[in-house]
């Protein structure tokens, strides 16, 4: 390996396979391959796409994206199944350049309970697993599931068979967010050691115990060239490694990463984030490094006047470095069409079609209510038809609220079903209650209400609310979002919306069993 590649820093982003595992979020092909878009534009230098053998779906997802996305190597997760690596390969093979990333668990925990396997049966399915992939294609990774939990003597085992059975990147997973920096720095630089090659050491680090970031940034010191993250640090539990923050800090500290930068456009950080907010219904926390609303906002007297002084004074990262430029547009009742989609085109924004139209409907209808829309409002705006017009099954045409702190709370719905039009009334706790329950009946759709947050999109007594929505049905769960100036008609668009994705998501896995059969 030259010197020049020792140092790039390679970010593989996984926010499409292991982000999407986290509960409630479920991407079609058309959301994953936005969210796909908008991470070649970062330029990140892998996009894993998905873990082709565990639905249909998800083949259709990793395919789509190999056959269209251009710069980004495009990566399939398998088991050491031979017919996992095979169908792992017919997704990914129309890709410029494809990888196939293998992986067994080796902690004894994992080997008693989910594969009951013994030790040499684990290191014969590595080499059989790697070999068969080795034949497919050339860029072969390799992970031992639960490395931080794995006994050291067998670790070095696996990883040597894999490198001996061709293998070019050995990634090391904090699959349960085990590792502590200081210890997972120093398992780092022990491969590094003793495991004889040509590969790149790679991280994959969970925040259980909110150190993701920190054990992935102790492996880039200990001589890790390639980690593994989903942007928002999104993913199974409490998340994965955040691409913002590993990527930031690479660049904020040069002193710590002597030689060591990423090819990352930094510019399309804060548009990749809201982006995958919009689409997974995942919320970003207002204290969110990096990419939160509050990153670059400060209370404090004295820090507002240091950094009216002197920006430097109380931020270590410039706001327009990651596309959080502060600018605001503003619009009314009175802009136009030309000057709606002018706005949305600057934002890096590009709808056409009913979706284009239906937006446009919605800000005009939002304009009479609110005295500015500002460029968060269109962004919320925007985000929520394209939600809706990605699962639309039913939309909503009216809502009628009846109730107060006297009486028992009504709501009268109708929703639009092709052309036909279904109305049903139901009462609630509370208006909320009464309309998501009015919503129930007119789709005859029964599921449990999991999850519920509100949010002001901006400021003011006539901001538009942001309502997130996790429902389950069936064992199913999945997030629906909806914004609005009234809270109560946020929710129910909300509700609807998780209900479309709900009916969506229950009607392929019906297409996926038929195929599949018994």
């Amino acid at each position: 390996m030259s010197k020049t590649e020792s140092e790039h820093l390679i970010i593989f982003d996984t926010t499409l396979r292991d982000g999407e595992q986290a509960p409630g979020i479920s991407l079609d092909v058309t959301e994953k391959l936005e969210i796909a878009e908008q991470l070649a534009k970062l330029n990140v230098d892998y996009i894993e796409a998905g873990f082709p053998v565990a639905s249909q779906g998800d083949f259709e997802a990793v395919q789509a994206i190999a056959r269209t996305i251009q710069g980004p190597v495009i990566a399939g997760l398998s088991r050491t199944s031979l017919s996992d690596i095979d169908r792992c390969y017919q997704a990914l093979k129309d890709a410029e350049n494809n990888r196939i990333h293998v992986f067994i668990s080796t902690s004894p925990n994992h080997m008693e309970h989910m594969l009951k396997m013994n030790e040499q049966q684990v290191i014969q399915e590595v080499k059989r697993g790697v070999s068969r992939a080795k034949e497919l294609t050339d860029d072969i990774e390799f992970s031992p599931q639960d490395a931080t939990r794995t006994p050291m003597e067998f670790m070095m085992e696996v990883l040597n068979q894999a490198i001996q059975s061709g293998a070019n990147c050995l990634n090391i997973p904090d699959t349960v967010g085990y590792g502590i920096p200081w210890d997972f720095g120093a398992l780092i630089a022990y491969i590094k050691k003793e495991i004889p090659g040509d590969y790149i050491i790679s991280t994959h680090c969970h925040n259980d115990l909110g150190l993701a970031t920190a054990n992935s940034l102790a492996g880039v010191s200990a001589g890790a060239r390639q980690v593994e993250v989903c942007v928002n640090g999104i993913g199974e539990r409490a998340g994965n490694a955040a691409l913002e923050e590993v990527v930031m800090a690479i660049k904020i500290r040069p002193d710590q990463f002597n030689n060591i930068s990423t090819r990352i456009n930094t510019e399309e950080i804060a548009k990749a984030s809201r982006m995958v907010s919009r689409l997974t219904g995942y919320p970003v926390q207002y204290n969110k490094a990096v990419v939160g609303r509050n990153a670059f906002a400060h209370e404090s007297g004295i820090h507002q006047h240091g950094v009216l002084e002197e920006r430097s004074t109380y931020e270590i990262i410039d706001a327009s470095s990651v596309g959080q430029q502060g600018r605001q547009i503003v619009l009314g009742k009175h802009s136009g069409r030309h000057a709606f989609v002018d706005t949305l085109d600057k934002m890096g924004i590009k709808i056409q079609g009913d979706t284009l139209n239906s937006a446009f409907t919605r800000f005009k209808e939002l304009a009479d209510r609110k005295v500015q829309i500002t460029e968060a409002d269109l962004e919320a705006i925007v985000g929520e038809e394209l939600g809706i017009h990605s699962q639309d099954e039913f939309t909503l045409d009216s809502l009628e609220l009846k109730g107060g702190t006297v009486g028992t709370p009504i709501a009268k719905v109708t929703v639009v079903n092709s052309d036909e039009k279904l109305t049903a009334d139901a009462e609630g706790n509370g208006l909320i209650d009464a309309a998501c329950n009015a919503i129930s009946k007119a789709t005859n759709t029964s599921a449990k209400l999991t999850d519920f947050n509100v949010s002001s999109v901006t400021g003011g007594i006539d901001a538009l609310g942001d309502v997130i929505i996790q429902i389950e049905s069936d064992d199913i769960k999945v997030t629906g979002r909806g914004v609005s100036t009234d809270v109560v008609e946020a929710s129910a668009r909300a509700y609807l919306n998780a209900i479309n994705r709900l009916v969506k998501v229950k009607q392929r896995n019906e297409i996926i069993q038929k195929v599949s059969g018994p």
